[in-house]
């Protein structure tokens, strides 16, 4: 998880602090010194960690939090605030133009992501009704055109190549003309990179640069790459004046360093996190929310968004409609899994869940959890149709049960372990039903606040 040892630490310096009804200097010093020791071991640049600790440090001091009846409260609003502000204050968009095509330049060294980078950043500008057009200009790198073409054809978005014999410079300005003509509004050009920094890459990029003028010039960082991706962005941002970040790998970053640091080294926004493998693996940034669930705050505003985008809300309705009906079945149960994990793995969505400790999560096995969920599907596929339809015929059927645990892999118990489950949950929509007719009856009429 991102930022989990950051996360740690600070939650629980930020816990002695609520615990306590009134703060010395000496709190403030010592909670500050453990906020200073947290950033720099999560590979946060030396002098952004100074100058944090520094404006945190002189706003906690002051008669507001020293003087409050709710100090440790206070504490956390002016870090959550500085965190915030750190990481760019807020979300900062692309720069798409009214009318025309709007150019976007994906840089950085090789192995950063960008073609990958490029699909998933396609992929979401077609969410939000632009039509992207790929354009091939890494000519160096064996496989790069065949890769970014096999990446178009799995999100179905259109690539633009002249192969490995053409300057970058001719291919990207060729790819502007064949959008204009095609009707596509978003040209994304993929770029080369090299192992290291030098000077013919820059210069390079800086002729497809002039030539283009991209509106956006956004520079893919692997931000498991710690301090090396600060000086990374530092020297990109020197030669070309990006536009703005996007850190990959943030998900398997467990310091996060790299996003608290280059925002301040660069000045320039992190516009947008890798946190998967998958196409649809990309999140916008939200320097707020990101800082939220930092401080163990949650992120509701992201998992409300998850949910909106990624669950069929008529399916959603049609599916409690059922359950309230009591006409549950296993067809609707697989249903609900199928909704549910559209949502991502387990260990994302509690991330975004107010309250939940990243220390107390350290210690969980999810694959465990996402492996008894593959059980229960597995089960429910070795159910006949009627089986699924009337749950009953299996209930009071050993052999029914023997039948379903040999086609799924598991056990009898698994099984009766999955019908227990199955009547539970049918008991509880016929609680909460009944609770609704009451309510509906005016059972609650003594008490007017309860109306």
């Amino acid at each position: 998880m991102a930022f989990e040892g950051l996360a740690s630490r600070l939650q629980e310096t930020i816990k002695k602090l609520k615990g306590k009804g009134k703060l010395s200097e000496k709190d403030i010093k010592e909670a500050m010194r453990e906020v200073k020791l947290a950033l720099l071991e999560a590979d946060v640049n030396f002098k952004v960690v100074k100058s944090f600790i520094n404006s945190v440090s002189e706003k906690c001091l002051g008669n507001d939090v020293m003087e409050s009846l709710t100090p440790g409260q206070q504490v956390i609003k002016i870090v959550n605030d500085e965190l915030t502000e750190l990481m760019g204050g807020s979300n900062s968009k692309i720069n798409y133009l009214d009318n025309g095509i709007t150019v976007v330049m994906l840089v950085g060294l090789q192995g950063a992501g960008k073609t990958t980078m490029a699909g998933k950043l396609a992929l979401q500008m077609r969410k939000n009704n632009k039509k992207p057009l790929l354009v091939a200009c890494d000519i160096y790198r064996p496989a790069a055109i065949k890769q970014l073409q096999v990446v178009g054809k799995q999100i179905d978005i259109p690539v633009f190549s002249m192969g490995d014999k053409v300057s970058p410079v001719d291919i990207a300005k060729a790819g502007i003309e064949y959008a204009e003509s095609n009707g596509n509004n978003v040209v994304i050009i993929d770029t080369a990179g090299r192992l290291h920094i030098d000077d013919s890459l820059m210069a390079e990029l800086e002729n497809v640069k002039a030539a283009v003028k991209p509106q956006e010039i956004l520079l893919v960082v692997d931000s498991m790459a710690g301090q090396d991706a600060v000086n990374v962005a530092e020297t990109f941002n020197n030669r070309l004046d990006i536009t703005g970040v996007i850190l990959t790998k943030l998900d398997g970053d467990t310091r996060g360093g790299a996003a608290l640091s280059i925002r301040q080294v660069t000045q320039k926004p992190i516009k947008f996190v890798g946190v998967g493998e998958k196409m649809s693996d990309l999140e916008v940034f939200y320097p707020d929310r990101m800082a939220s669930r930092i401080l163990g705050m949650g992120d509701v505003l992201s998992l409300i968004e998850k949910v909106q985008s990624d669950i069929d809300e008529k399916a959603a309705k049609e599916l409690t409609d059922r359950m309230m009906s009591q006409e549950f079945n296993f067809n609707d149960f697989l249903e609900g899994m199928n909704q549910m994990k559209k949502l991502g793995p387990i260990s994302k969505i509690l991330e975004m869940m107010p309250g939940v400790n990243t220390k107390e999560l350290q210690g969980v096995d999810f694959d465990k959890g996402e492996k008894e969920l593959a059980k229960v599907e597995a089960m429910i596929h070795s159910m006949t149709k009627k089986e699924r339809m009337q749950p009953s015929l299996i209930k009071n059927s050993t052999s029914r049960k023997k039948r379903i645990a040999n086609g799924s892999g598991t056990t009898l118990q698994d099984v009766n372990k999955l019908l227990k489950m199955f009547d539970n949950m049918k008991k509880m929509t016929k609680q909460m039903k009944g609770l609704q007719k009451n309510m509906k009856k005016g059972i609650f009429g003594k008490f007017p606040f309860m109306k």
